[in-house]
């Protein structure tokens, strides 16, 4: 039996309404946002609306889901190849999602998901180093290395979402890979 393919035209509606959510949410709180709000944003109607969601809150948890998830399955590709090619993947996402990304580091977001992507990324930077270095089991030292390492980055990304994408993507990826290639140059803090 082959699977279903979702429809072109709800995979659009739901991602004007994320993305009228996120742009909603660069300036003002979750709570103070309303449905009509949204959907005057994404030009929908109400009832179509409530078809695919709840309410603001129930859009807001499905849009943080699928951004974790596009970005763990990219976490998940960078074991995969050269970090440069990582940095690109990861750079070019978030350039194809800039209404999102403007959310997530929008001083009105709860910071929920800002955390949840900075988590994300030590995970991968922890377990990139330890694998780097062959360090086989986990010090505090490992721990803070590669949280430095994963907040440096998200302070990257962040300064360049929050400058309106100010720069090329490529000199942000060149950044960040310049960045890697001289923590990988530090050597091992298992010790």
């Amino acid at each position: 039996m082959s699977e279903k393919k979702p429809d072109k035209r709800v995979l659009k509606t739901k991602r004007a309404l994320c993305e009228g959510l996120a742009e909603l949410l660069t300036d003002k709180e979750l709570r103070k946002i309303t449905v009509q709000e949204i959907t005057d944003k994404a030009d929908v109607n109400r009832v179509t609306f409530y078809k695919h969601y709840l309410d603001v809150y129930d859009l807001y948890e499905k849009l943080e889901n699928e951004v974790i998830i596009d970005l763990g399955i990219l976490v998940l590709d960078a074991e995969k190849g050269p970090t440069e090619d990582y940095n690109s993947s990861l750079i070019d996402y978030i350039d194809s999602n800039r209404k999102v990304f403007s959310m997530i580091f929008s001083p009105y977001n709860t910071g929920q998901l800002r955390d949840k992507v900075e988590k994300l990324f030590a995970g991968l930077y922890l377990q990139i180093y330890m694998e780097k270095f062959g360090i086989k089991k986990k010090t505090k030292e490992v721990e803070y290395v590669s949280y430095y390492h994963s907040s440096g980055c998200i302070a990257i990304i962040e300064k360049w979402v929050r400058s309106g994408y100010d720069g090329s993507k490529e000199s942000i990826i060149k950044i960040i890979s310049d960045m890697d290639k001289n923590f990988e140059k530090n050597g091992d803090y298992s010790k």
